[in-house]
Formats: structure tokens, C-alpha cells, sequence
């Protein structure tokens, strides 16, 4: 059976809603209201799927320089696979509202965190679901029994980087940091979620709405591979480092980067608010690489 690891189309996930083989995680979320992704959730989602919440599900418990979405405990995220039904042959699908940010951070952690290669994005959301007249309902699926699904040993870490990692990044130069954030908290001039405003110096800055067209679907991948190729100006993608303000939105470029045959890129999880977490950590404002 093919498996799909990017995006997918509304009329392919309406072709499997009755495959038991597949699973559909509704991941919508509100950083400003954390209970409205469940409320909508329970309003109307597509047949079959669970709700993924980006703070119960996807992050950990939050620490002093954690920054505000770290990974979650390994156990904690077996268990949720577990309860979602997901399993080393499930083709997983995730969603959200439009611009898959969150779903984005979904497919980041099953498919290079947790090496699960058949997991994508619902591309355009549900809005394009919509928008097709596919069919809602509100009734909450009961999941069948189901293993335990534990990261493979022996996955190779190159995929994300710690802090102090990032420190020797900003040192020596020798990799580059891409910004996912829009251009405003990129400069300095606005800043509405972290204590500090800015970014991490030598950053460049590639905002993930521009991966977008504008009905909220991912451009063509030889759009995206253009526009990355010359981000990286030169330089081969396995030296890029993805962040935004908490690792959500950044694992939007992960995946356009891997859309447009550029590979599986680095992320920074802890991002913008761990970086500034610590004082003694430099912050560059301004147009350096916007």
C-alpha cells in the first residue's frame, strides 16, 4: 500500500475514512485560548478523528528554560500513540484549522522525532475540507486496543538540536538558523508571547505563511525548493536549523523544505523562548537576515 509522509488531498483522506489502517488527529489550537481547538473539536471534525492538543499531547510539562512548548517525555508520547491507535503500520493524517501549524508540529514529531515515515498533513486544513463539501460529525470515535508503540532505538538525533547546540551554531557559524517568525517579531518591533523581543543573532528570517498560497494550501515544490534554495544561498540544507517562538510553526518549513525534495532539515524545539530563557544568551533586533 503506498504511504504518504508530506501532504495529502481532502478527496484521498475521504477515500480512507472507513480504513482501519489510517488515523486522523485533529490538531487544532489556540495559543491565546488553549480549550478552543476542543471546543471546535467537539462542534464538528472529520469522521473517525481524535483530537491531538498541542499542550496535553504534543509538548511536555513546562520548565524554568524549557522554553513554552518542549518535547514531550518519551513515555508520556508512547502513551498517546497508544490512545490515539497509532501504530508502526498506521498511515497517520493531521490537520487543523487552515495553515497546518499545528498539524505541522504533529507530523514533525512522528516523522522525525519519533522515525515514523507514514505520517502527513491534511494540506489546506479543514477549511479545504470544507470547502469540498466533505462530511463533519460530532462523534467522539472509541479507539481500539492497541500496543504500545515505543521510539525506535538506535534513531539517529541529527534531526533536532539543544541548546547549547545552538550556542556553538551562533560561536562558530558553522550551521545556518532560519527564523519561521513573522517579520516584526523577527526585528525586535513587537514581541506578544515572550519576555524578550528579537532573534538569535545571525539568524535569517523566512516567515511560514510564505509557504502558503493564498487559499492556505502549500505552494508547488519547485516554488518552495526556489525560494529555500535561496535561503540557503549556497550553503547544502543539511546545514539549515529551523526555530520560531516555541517549535510549532517552525516545523512548518521542516516540512515545506521536505516537500520540496530538500530532505528532513534540523529544528531547534526549544526555540525563541528557550533561547531568551537564559539572560546571558545574546539577541540580535533589526533587518540582519529578514
Amino acid at each position: 500500500m503506498p504511504r504518504y509522509s508530506d501532504l495529502v488531498t481532502p478527496a484521498l483522506v475521504a477515500a480512507h475514512l472507513n480504513d482501519p489502517t489510517w488515523v486522523i488527529l485533529d490538531c487544532r489550537f489556540i495559543l491565546s485560548a488553549p480549550e478552543a481547538g476542543l471546543a471546535a473539536y467537539r462542534e464538528g471534525h472529520i469522521p473517525g478523528a481524535r483530537y491531538a492538543d498541542l499542550e496535553r499531547h504534543l509538548s511536555g510539562p513546562r520548565g524554568a528554560r524549557s522554553g513554552r512548548h518542549p518535547l514531550p517525555p518519551l513515555e508520556a508520547f508512547t502513551e498517546t500513540l497508544k490512545g490515539f491507535g497509532i501504530g508502526p503500520a498506521t498511515q497517520v493524517v493531521a490537520y487543523d484549522e487552515e495553515t497546518s501549524v499545528y498539524a505541522s508540529r504533529l507530523w514533525w514529531l512522528l516523522r522525525v522525532w519519533w522515525g515514523h515515515e507514514a505520517v502527513a498533513v491534511l494540506d489546506g486544513g479543514l477549511a479545504a475540507w470544507c470547502s469540498e463539501e466533505h462530511p463533519l460529525t460530532t462523534v467522539v470515535p472509541s479507539v481500539p486496543a492497541q500496543a504500545p508503540y515505543p521510539r525506535p532505538s538506535g534513531l539517529a538525533e541529527g534531526g533536532w538540536l539543544n541548546d547549547a547546540d545552538v550556542e556553538a551554531v551562533v560561536a562558530n557559524g558553522h550551521r545556518l538558523l532560519v527564523d519561521a517568525r513573522g517579520v516584526a517579531r523577527y526585528r525586535g518591533t513587537t514581541e506578544p508571547l515572550d519576555p524578550v523581543a528579537g532573534h538569535i543573532p545571525g539568524a535569517r528570517n523566512r516567515p511560514f505563511e510564505q509557504n502558503l498560497r493564498a487559499d492556505r494550501t502549500f505552494r508547488s515544490p519547485e516554488e518552495l525548493r526556489r525560494d529555500y534554495l535561496a535561503v540557503l544561498d549556497g550553503r547544502p540544507a543539511a546545514e539549515i536549523v529551523h526555530y520560531c517562538g516555541s517549535g510549532v510553526s517552525a516545523c512548518h518549513n521542516v516540512l515545506a523544505m521536505a516537500r520540496a525534495g530538500l530532505g528532513l532539515t534540523a529544528l531547534y524545539p526549544g526555540s525563541w523562548s528557550a533561547w531568551v530563557s537564559d539572560p546571558a544568551r545574546p539577541v540580535a533586533t533589526g533587518d540582519e537576515g529578514a
